[in-house]
C-alpha cells in the first residue's frame, strides 16, 4: 500500500481543538477534505489545510499517484510540548498556564489501498 504523510510539528493551539477539525476529513476524499478546511472557522483549519496539501503533492511527487483518486486515509494529532507559565493570583500565590503544542500528521492512499 503506497501512503504519502505529512507532519507539521509544534504547533500552538491544544490537541483536542485540533482533534475537532481533523475528526471532520479522515476517511474523506482530499477534494472535499480541502473543502471543508478551507470553510471551516476554525483557526487551525489553515495549518491542517497546509498539511494536506503537502501530503498531496509528497503523493504526486515522490511516488507518482493519482490525485483524484487519492482520499485521507490517516489523520491525527499528538500532544507536543508544553510550555508551563504562571500567572500572578490574588493573596501573593501563582497559578498555573499551560500552553499546549500539537503534532499535526496527515496520510493521503489511493481508495484501492484504503479499502483493505
Amino acid at each position: 500500500m503506497q501512503e504519502a504523510r505529512a507532519i507539521t510539528k509544534n504547533q500552538r493551539v491544544s490537541p483536542y481543538k485540533a482533534r475537532l477539525v481533523i475528526d471532520q476529513i479522515r476517511g474523506q476524499d482530499v477534494e472535499s477534505a480541502l473543502q471543508i478546511l478551507e470553510f471551516s472557522k476554525k483557526r487551525i483549519a489553515r495549518v491542517v489545510k497546509e498539511t494536506l496539501k503537502s501530503a498531496i503533492a509528497n503523493a504526486e511527487n515522490n511516488l507518482g499517484l493519482d490525485v483524484d483518486t487519492l482520499i485521507v486515509s490517516q489523520a491525527f494529532v499528538d500532544q507536543g510540548p508544553v510550555l508551563k507559565r504562571f500567572k500572578p493570583r490574588a493573596r501573593g500565590r501563582a497559578s498555573r498556564i499551560l500552553k499546549r503544542t500539537s503534532h499535526i500528521t496527515v496520510a493521503v492512499s489511493t481508495q484501492e489501498n484504503s479499502a483493505d
